[in-house]
């Protein structure tokens, strides 16, 4: 029976105390949840048995109790104040990433400029950046599986804080690259905003939702570029260093407002903490709490590697490791192309596969107002992406949606092997981003729904941090392969983003309407979420069934 697919409906699980001998004792049995000798089992009814109350007394004396479980809870809490107060929250940390991101490629022509660098010190800043958020991401996922999602975010927005306000008194090239190393460090746990916020939403809501949050980077983008605009003609570098960390300075305030995820509460243990947040979620959201007792379900054995490899998910952990190395690749690929393919001035040349001949690696140009302008316009190519995938997600599906946007980002690449002017380039890259960066956000929203809790954060960390390693890469292509050959350039990006369109296609679970799974206990079979349940042939089952 495909569950996930069906309309929302709040189903309460009846659990009741067995006669001796009586190996199970469940009512209501489905393949939904199973659970350890230490552990309590809740299971979920499919259907709506009016006769449960009599059938359960029918075998015992005691009276049965209501169980709900955190999906429950959500479910009937469904999407209110609370949610709306922390995207906001949430978002700040989307917004300060954006911008600690997006400040490399206004800083480096400046720094070229002002210190007289060399251009691989400049490709440094960069590159350092990345290295440290692929140290950083495994780091803070783990934490954020052991301790807590609300700890490892707010220590890492705080890492994050301090460096990058420090970057802005670098005195020397090389402080500025460690403290930009170690800013890279602390947003590589930028992420686990994701994993947090996703853990509070019910079923519906929650592809949407993640796609909502997405735009926060969006605005982080184009909120950076404007800043630069204002900023770099009169105060220069530094200013604009110490104001892009204001977003992250301002969610450091109100992370004391953040509660901690639920779904983590239960499965540490902390079932009555999990029951505070809860209700104290549904009295902002204005609406009541299911009657009955919050199931329990402890697992001390969290965050470890070797579980995002069991035989339910090693497969989906190596193609999703893969997509997302091919989403970073191809898309700071199309943001370096940008510069390099304007740059280059004759288009018609460069498309016919023309070496682009380097300039004197000291010859020095500051950044204009004009400069900036079409920066601009290049980034709001993030927000057509994201109006365009927003519904594709929950009608679709996710596979689906990566799918169409790794082969639409290939489609509008081709024509950049013809001749076509300046307008014709600017309209098929604008697109091309547009679409890479619709992707992007996607597998951000399948990422936390595929993964059990207890590896949820983790593979968000490791994921995120192969990702960066498609950002270190992509530079050689972009700006060093393309001085050898333009058709070779755009050949990788096009062979690596119809790869990643057939890993996605492929990938064993489709999890649009699918609940978030608590535990590696939940296998996955056939796209859908099922559990074993051992059960006697002759234990007592319900009247109606």
């Amino acid at each position: 029976m495909d569950n996930w697919t069906r309309p929302a409906k709040i189903t309460y699980k009846r659990w009741t105390n067995p006669e001796p001998g009586d190996e199970g004792g469940f009512v209501g049995q489905t393949d939904e949840d199973q659970a350890s000798d230490s552990e309590i089992c809740t299971v979920a009814s499919a259907a709506d048995h009016s006769g449960d109350s009599q059938s359960a007394n029918s075998y015992g004396t005691i009276p049965a109790r209501e169980i709900f479980t955190v999906d429950d809870a959500l479910e009937a809490i469904g999407f209110g104040i609370f949610q709306w107060k922390i995207s906001l929250v949430t978002g700040l940390a989307w917004v300060g990433d954006a911008m600690e991101m997006m400040i490399l490629s206004i800083l480096g022509p400046q720094l070229h400029c002002e210190w007289r660098l060399p251009g691989y010190q400049v490709a440094l800043i960069t590159s350092f950046v990345f290295i440290g958020m692929g140290l950083g991401s495994p780091v803070w996922g783990n934490v954020s599986d052991k301790y807590g999602r609300k700890l490892g975010l707010t220590l890492c927005m705080c890492w994050t804080l301090c460096y990058g306000v420090l970057s802005a008194f670098s005195p020397v090239y090389g402080w500025l690259l460690v403290l930009r190393g170690l800013v890279g460090f602390g947003i590589g746990g930028a992420p686990q905003s994701v994993t947090l916020y996703s853990e509070f939403l019910p079923v519906k809501a929650r592809g949407i939702c993640i796609m909502l949050i997405a735009a926060f980077w969006a605005i982080g983008t184009v909120f950076e570029v404007l800043l630069a605009l204002w900023i770099m003609p009169t105060l220069g570098w530094r200013w604009l260093l110490g104001l892009s960390a204001v977003p992250v300075g301002l969610f450091v305030c109100f992370c004391f407002w953040l509660p901690e995820s639920p779904r983590f509460d239960v499965l540490s243990g902390r079932r009555e903490k999990a029951l505070a947040t809860l209700t104290r979620v549904a009295a902002e959201n204005g609406k009541t709490m299911p009657q009955g007792t919050l199931t329990e379900y402890k697992q001390n054995d969290r965050g470890r590697v070797k579980d995002l490899f069991t035989s339910q998910y090693w497969k989906t952990t190596l193609l999703l490791w893969f997509i997302w190395f091919a989403n970073a690749f191809c898309y700071y690929g199309i943001v370096l192309l940008t510069t390099e393919l304007f740059q280059a001035g004759d288009s018609c040349g460069v498309s016919q596969g023309a070496k682009i001949e380097p300039s004197c690696d000291l010859e020095c140009k500051y950044l204009t107002s004009d400069d900036y302008k079409d920066l601009l316009w290049t980034t709001l190519a993030e927000f057509p992406g994201l109006l365009i995938i927003l519904f594709a997600v929950d009608y679709l599906g996710r596979k689906k949606s990566m799918a169409i946007c790794f082969f639409m980002f290939s489609l509008f690449v081709l024509p950049l092997f013809a001749c076509i002017g300046r307008v014709a380039l600017t309209v098929f890259i604008f697109i091309s981003r547009a679409f890479i960066s619709g992707g992007y956000q996607v597998v951000f929203v399948y990422t936390p729904e595929v993964f059990p809790t207890e590896t949820r954060a983790l593979a968000m960390g490791t994921s995120s941090a192969v990702a960066r390693i498609g950002a270190l890469i992509t530079p050689f292509v972009a700006q060093v392969m393309l001085r050898t050959s333009v058709y070779l350039t755009l050949s990788v990006y096009c062979g690596c983003s119809l790869l990643a369109a057939i890993a996605s296609l492929i990938l064993p679970i489709e999890t649009l309407g699918r609940g978030l799974q608590e535990s590696g206990l939940h296998r996955e079979t056939g796209g859908q979420a099922t559990t074993a349940t051992s059960q006697s042939e002759d234990a007592p089952r319900s009247v109606d069934q």
